[in-house]
């Protein structure tokens, strides 16, 4: 039976990027526009510029202030944000992050609302710039399709963390062989988001790479240590006690809108599935994806790996959204560069190209279709990543031997 065919030579080099230069133009008019009506800290919209990021900033100033515990009292955190952006009917973004990110909340909180949130942006998706130019050292146009993708415009208007998480796990994965301490440690410090990080032991592991492993664990309990030292047990405490309100009310019932959030729980329980079905299909995906990232780990080239791990993250969370997608961007960029060195496979152009636009429309489309744009890219990267580890480097016929023998070859690719 012949194949279908792929519209992949549609995807070419020149429309690619006169795509991101279009996206990277509307994304500048918009931020500009966002800015100049805004009234203080407040936008046009009465939203707090950067939205997210009023949570984080608010929790740094409460820290500084002797008051880091309350950080994750909702009531609490919403009236401190009231006075912050002097509006009582700003709306509320509540804080759920483990301690470990209030070191960084706190340091944010030292500069004027605006200036940090600028800084914040800017030096993350810096850094998210910098790793792509790593990974496509030779192309041209990998800066201007990364500063042009749609998920770049959904991060900065939401004043989101995903640029330092993609950074944190994509260099962490880069540099795995090569700088193994390095590597662990930025993989360790993802203790400031776990949900992305559940997987990552296991990548190690398959690679049998303990230095990596140790520097990780090290580095884990570093900062947790640092957190007490700080502000003692009392942070640890309210965050532990704020975990069942935030699975029931931010993962269970969907408080965010099931459309922001792209994972397969949201998928199920969007349908009209129950709970336990949705951690049933979220806990099967997850580890489906554990196991193809794992394989990928063990024979795949670098940048497959790369590209494995990064999709992979995505699925493991039942709490995942659209400004996450930053992950998959990286993720884009690691299996360009492999396309780039081996030749492409038939339907990698399309996907990628599908995967790269997804954040645009995924959001609305989803809440209009119920059909989960950004899950089903993440799903389709992770299979173009797979498919590339098994038939180019015979990722399954070679699962039981050591990695070892092999860690020499992948670094060098």
């Amino acid at each position: 039976m012949a194949s279908l065919p792929s519209p992949d030579s549609f995807v070419t080099r020149a429309r690619v990027r006169l795509t991101a230069m279009l996206v990277l133009a509307a994304t500048i008019i918009g931020l500009t526009y966002l800015v100049a009506t805004a009234h203080g800290t407040v936008d046009s919209l009465g939203r707090p510029l950067g939205t997210d990021f009023s949570n984080v900033w608010t929790a740094g100033w409460m820290a500084d202030h002797g008051r880091a515990p309350e950080a994750w009292d909702w009531p609490t955190q919403h009236a401190v944000q009231k006075q912050i952006h002097h509006d009582p009917a700003i709306p509320f973004y509540g804080w759920h992050y483990p301690p470990p990110f209030l070191i960084i909340a706190t340091l944010l909180a030292q500069f004027p609302y605006v200036a940090a949130l600028l800084i914040w942006q800017g030096m993350t998706l810096a850094l998210t710039l910098c790793l792509v130019r790593r990974i496509l050292p030779d192309d041209r146009d990998a800066l201007i399709v990364a500063l042009g993708a749609p998920v770049v415009l959904v991060c900065l208007g939401h004043g989101q963390n995903a640029f330092l998480t993609a950074s944190l796990l994509g260099a962490g994965m880069l540099l795995l062989d090569r700088r193994p301490w390095i590597a662990g440690m930025l993989l360790g410090a993802l203790v400031y988001k776990p949900q992305f990080a559940v997987l990552i032991p296991v990548l190690i592991l398959a690679r049998g790479n303990w230095r990596a492993f140790v520097a990780a664990g090290g580095t884990v309990s570093a900062l947790c240590l640092l957190t007490l030292a700080i502000w003692g047990w009392p942070v640890w405490q309210a965050f532990i006690d704020s975990l069942p309100l935030t699975r029931h009310i931010i993962i269970e019932a969907g408080a965010t809108g099931w459309e922001k959030i792209q994972s397969p729980f949201a998928a199920i329980r969007q349908w009209g599935g129950s709970i336990p079905l949705a951690y049933g299909v979220q806990g099967f995906v997850a580890a489906m994806a554990i196991a193809a990232a794992a394989v990928a780990a063990r024979r795949g080239a670098m940048a497959v790996r790369g590209a494995a791990a990064l999709s992979a993250a995505l699925l493991c969370t039942p709490y995942v959204l659209d400004y996450d997608f930053v992950l998959l961007g990286v993720a884009i960029a690691f299996m360009a560069a492999d396309m780039r060195q081996r030749g492409a496979l038939a339907w990698e152009p399309t996907w990628l190209a599908y995967a790269w636009i997804a954040p645009l429309f995924g959001r609305a489309l989803s809440e209009l279709t119920h059909v989960p744009v950004n899950l089903i890219a993440a799903i389709a990267v992770l299979a173009l990543a797979i498919r590339r580890a098994i038939l180019l480097d015979g990722a399954l016929s070679g699962f039981r031997s050591s990695p070892c023998r092999h860690s020499h070859a992948a670094s060098g690719r």
